[in-house]
């Protein structure tokens, strides 16, 4: 669902609660642009819990495969090229 700033200055964060009640998300558009997400709190610490999960998992596999260092300066020097 996507709302206009303007509405919600009009409408008030009520009008937020009233769309999230029925759509996971809600995006504002600034100047007819789409420029913010507004997600309910447990939805976004879902997405939040996901994308954590989605980069130990990365890493777990990175240090599988020997993509690590245990140097910091080898890190730096790894990180600068």
């Amino acid at each position: 669902m996507i709302v206009s700033a303007n509405d919600i200055k009009r409408k008030g964060i009520s009008l937020i609660d009233s769309l999230i009640d029925e759509f996971d998300e809600v995006v504002i558009s600034v100047r007819g642009k789409r420029k913010y997400v507004v997600l309910d709190i447990e939805k976004y610490k879902e997405l939040r819990d996901n994308e954590l999960e989605l980069a130990y998992l990365e890493a777990k596999k990175e240090i599988k495969e020997g993509k690590y260092h245990t140097d910091i300066n080898e890190h730096i020097e790894s990180i600068s090229k």
